[in-house]
């Protein structure tokens, strides 16, 4: 049985498992809370697919800082591994 971790964890179940696998809190939180979260292989479109200043929102979204400076690639690879 899964522990209820109130309103901020969309997907208790998946926080969980991704806890158990050894992410972080937040970067467990935030795959549980993203959009279609609980859907299996989620909608978002490949990173590549994406213009540079949709990753830049999406790196300042996470939290990665010296964003502006780099190029489309190396944003990817900062959000990929993130």
């Amino acid at each position: 049985m899964t522990k209820d971790h109130g309103k901020q964890i969309k997907d208790d179940a998946k926080y969980e498992a991704l806890r158990r696998q050894g992410e972080s809190k937040e970067k467990a939180a935030r795959i549980a809370n993203s959009t279609g979260a609980s859907r299996r292989g989620g909608g978002a479109s490949r990173l590549e697919k994406r213009t540079k200043s949709e990753l830049l929102g999406e790196a300042k979204k996470i939290g990665i800082t010296g964003t502006h400076k780099m190029n489309k690639s190396r944003l990817i690879d900062a959000i990929r591994n993130h």
